[in-house]
């Protein structure tokens, strides 16, 4: 079987006849197949020199054609141009009658035509903008894990296009580069492109979705909690403004990784006051997930039928782990009910003793298991997150996230606290009606007492433009204004 291809600018008459002739062989030749190219005259020239030097042949009028075998492979056969093609025609014993002035109509109206698909094809384009996802610390083990789960369709629905992009340090560009092309080998349907960046000024441009994955070593023998609270608070101050400056204006930040995640959210609010609050939240499902899975093995259950675990605090520091709330589905027991039938989960584990000496311990297997996670749980857990956040989370199910707090269940405001929550309609809502003990509540206190040295020792060296309208500040008044507004007595 035999393909001709027939290339010309669109306002070629000789392209017009050669059209013509193809179409009438086309019709009547069994296996003889024809594909037409055509260019805006402006561009004809630059295209048939690519053409003709990818292929080596010589050729410089309209139209040009070749003959391709579809059944053999290899590049194209050149015949040449209208007259070559009249003289091929001749083998099948058809020749062209058109003449001339049918010619320059066909022409122009093919001009239009090619002009009128042009537009179409650009107007498509426009539909379909597909939402840039940018990513920072891409180097991470979490950010290799989270690549197929945002591209594949599930997170952001199955006619969502998505641009993903890498941002690293200039010494990472190795594994960044490497990275892009194993996700294009992977040929995502839904992934427009995913690019490399390590250039810091033009980062989170036109971002619809920034997920910070940036931490810091944690290792007291190395350096200080300070100097990593510092650290983490310079980071937040070089990508907080160009978020500002560079992102979408609905842009919606996700903080997540294994080292304070609460205070990432907190500086990038801080440092980027134009950025919204409500779209700031740091991802506490990682213990949530892990929280509900050491559950369901010790009830020989199936972890899916955990919920409503709360995870309160400071998600990658001090945390509660509450299980007043939790409910079991799907628990085989004396009582039986519909699969929608739940069971107050602390009235299935009898063993007190086994919570709170290796559930709720700070030194738990629990904290272990999340503390020494690879890249597959936190990937979920961001992929989990925005899912709910673009598609609603399960109807009455609970959601523990970092977000700002406004005074819920009795906590200073201004604190980045992992709260229970919902998502729906595209926003979130904290669950302030769910009712605690006053033992939660005390803990909480204690729990909020580290976010705010966290965030006083963040702010320490700050000495710009602050909520309070001053142009400079010392920091001793600073400090001081920040303690009257994050611990109003509830402490």
């Amino acid at each position: 079987m035999a393909k001709l291809v027939l290339a010309g600018k669109a306002n070629c008459p000789y392209y017009a006849k050669a059209e013509l002739l193809a179409d009438y062989l086309q019709a009547n030749l069994p296996d003889f197949r024809v594909h037409k190219i055509t260019q805006h005259p402006d561009k004809w020239e630059q295209w048939l020199q690519d053409i003709c030097e990818l292929n080596g042949w010589e050729h410089r009028q309209s139209p040009i054609i070749w003959r391709e075998l579809l059944d053999r492979g290899g590049k194209g056969l050149l015949l040449g141009g209208v007259n070559d093609f009249l003289e091929y025609a001749q083998y099948y014993a058809i020749t062209s009658m058109t003449l001339s002035e049918e010619m320059l109509d066909i022409a122009e109206e093919s001009l239009q035509a090619h002009i009128d698909i042009e537009k179409e094809e650009e107007e498509c384009k426009g539909l379909i903008k597909p939402l840039q996802v940018w990513i920072t610390s891409a180097s991470s083990p979490i950010c290799y894990q989270l690549i197929p789960l945002l591209a594949n369709g599930e997170v952001f629905g199955m006619t969502t296009e998505i641009s993903i992009h890498l941002l690293d340090t200039d010494q990472f560009k190795e594994v960044l580069c490497s990275i892009v092309m194993e996700a294009e080998d992977m040929v995502f349907p839904l992934l427009r492109s995913i690019s490399e960046h390590t250039e810091t000024d033009e980062a989170f441009t036109q971002a619809d979705i920034v997920i910070i994955l940036d931490d810091v070593l944690l290792n007291p023998e190395v350096q200080s909690v300070e100097n990593c609270i510092r650290e983490v608070s310079e980071i937040c101050e070089v990508y907080a403004p160009l978020i500002e400056k560079n992102a979408k204006r609905e842009v919606r930040v996700i903080s997540s990784g294994k080292t304070f995640v609460n205070l990432k959210a907190m500086m990038i609010m801080t440092c980027g006051p134009s950025i919204k609050p409500e779209n700031v939240i740091a991802v506490a499902t990682s213990w949530e997930s892990a929280a509900k899975a050491m559950l369901a093995r010790k009830l020989n259950v199936s972890a899916a039928g955990v919920k409503d675990v709360v995870v309160w605090g400071n998600i990658t520091g001090c945390n509660y782990i509450d299980l007043s709330h939790a409910k079991l589905y799907g628990y085989d027991c004396a009582i039986w009910g519909p699969a929608s039938f739940p069971r107050p989960l602390l009235n299935m584990i009898y063993d007190s003793k086994w919570i709170h000496s290796e559930f709720l311990a700070a030194e738990s297997s629990l904290s272990s298991r999340v503390n020494c996670c690879g890249g597959m749980l936190p990937a979920h857990a961001v992929a989990t997150v925005l899912r709910y956040w673009y598609h609603d989370s399960p109807p009455g199910e609970i959601i523990s996230m970092g977000v700002l707090t406004k005074g819920e269940f009795c906590i200073p405001k201004g604190l980045v606290f992992s709260m229970p929550a919902r998502f729906q309609n595209g926003n979130w809502k904290v669950m302030a009606e769910l009712e605690i003990s006053e033992t939660t509540q005390e803990v909480l206190g204690h729990l909020a007492h580290e976010l705010i040295q966290e965030k006083l020792i963040a702010l320490k060296e700050k000495k710009e433009m602050h909520p309070y309208g001053a142009d400079k500040i010392t920091t001793k008044n600073y400090l001081h204004q920040e303690l009257e507004t994050l611990s109003p007595g509830s402490l």
